[in-house]
């Protein structure tokens, strides 16, 4: 189910409606339902992997806090890290990897035909995997306990507003919210009205509008002046920040009406004076996420110039990785458009 579809113009308001007339000790069972609902309205087959996902992670957490030494914290730890990014590179890389044997068998002569497996890439896998990855990390380095409600840690993966495109949230924030009493305000059902409303302009208005011109450009460039590629390539820029920050909107708009708070994720990224700074405002989520979990994990105790550098790369690798398996911009015979963003993947 998309945000900009009439199915959610139908489904967000009895969402609203039933949450605010549930008791609140039963409120997360109509967010969850609403949460697996949303999704399998998408695959109902895939939100196997969103359960399986939920229930490793359940069980590790408990693990890896209860572990007696460093070493068997660590092994816990990288049983989700091992599961979760297993799924996620079988879904997004099987058939890149395929192809990429195959060019490099072309390398040396050699005539290869590439498997192909009809492998559809699960909505939303890099978003929730990162998220309840970043809970089982979250135990690891005791920044919280685990969490022994299944039923609040399994909406914390799957909370509807955010699962598909972000913000990927942290347990230590958006998990104890579940818990606590949410009565409707007007005044934030207002605030996150007009959120959705703007996101909704952004994308519809802006992005999808912006698209039927860049499209028809990066299709076949070699019949296109210089001057209309520049111009497109300018529109391409607002085009993928207007998608994916439409997309964030709509979704911190939505927990909002609903009474949670969702972290921001793009912060005027176009105003940034720096290549650092651009890094902090655009996909807030991400980045952060990369920074706490991976890049500080890397500091060693002495720093040094070498090992920042190192660390830097590490971390800019993963996300190229993340965002997903192609060569897009190397490939000079290729006639696909660039991709827009990841959103949902």
């Amino acid at each position: 189910m998309l945000f900009h579809s009439k199915a959610f113009a139908i489904f967000f308001p009895c969402v609203v409606l039933a949450f605010f007339l549930t008791p609140q000790r039963r409120r997360w069972v109509v967010l969850l339902a609403a949460s697996y609902g949303f999704y399998m309205a998408w695959n109902a087959g895939y939100a196997i992997l969103l359960l399986l996902s939920t229930v490793i992670d359940y069980a590790v957490a408990f693990r890896v806090h209860a572990a007696e030494t460093p070493r068997k914290r660590l092994a816990w730890a990288g049983v989700s890290l091992s599961t979760n990014l297993g799924m996620l590179a079988y879904f997004k890389y099987t058939n890149f990897f395929l192809r990429a044997s195959a060019d490099l068998a072309g390398l040396f002569g050699l005539d290869v035909v590439p498997a192909q497996y009809d492998i559809i890439l699960p909505v939303g896998i890099s978003f929730y995997t990162f998220q309840t990855i970043g809970y089982t990390l979250d135990v690891y380095w005791r920044r919280r306990a685990p969490e022994r409600h299944f039923g609040l840690f399994a909406l914390y993966v799957s909370f509807f507003p955010q699962l598909v495109a972000g913000p990927i949230e942290r347990s230590t924030q958006l998990l104890p919210q579940f818990s606590q009493r949410q009565r409707f305000d007007f005044d934030r059902a207002v605030s996150g009205l007009a959120l959705m409303l703007l996101g909704f302009f952004k994308k519809l208005m802006i992005a999808d509008r912006a698209a039927r011109f860049v499209d028809v450009v990066y299709q076949d460039p070699n019949a296109q002046s210089g001057l209309s590629i520049l111009l497109v390539s300018y529109l391409f820029a607002f085009q993928i920040y207007c998608d994916f920050s439409a997309y964030s909107d709509i979704a911190i708009g939505a927990a909002r009406v609903l009474g949670f708070d969702l972290m921001e994720n793009f912060r005027r990224p176009y105003f940034a004076r720096s290549i650092p700074d651009m890094w902090r405002r655009w996909h807030v989520s991400l980045t952060t996420w990369l920074k706490d979990n991976l890049y500080m994990a890397l500091a060693p105790k002495k720093k040094s110039a070498w090992a920042t550098r190192r660390n830097m790369a590490i971390v800019f690798i993963s996300v190229g990785i993340w965002h997903g398996a192609e060569w897009t911009f190397g490939r000079s015979a290729s006639t696909t458009p660039p991709s827009r963003c990841s959103r949902t993947s």
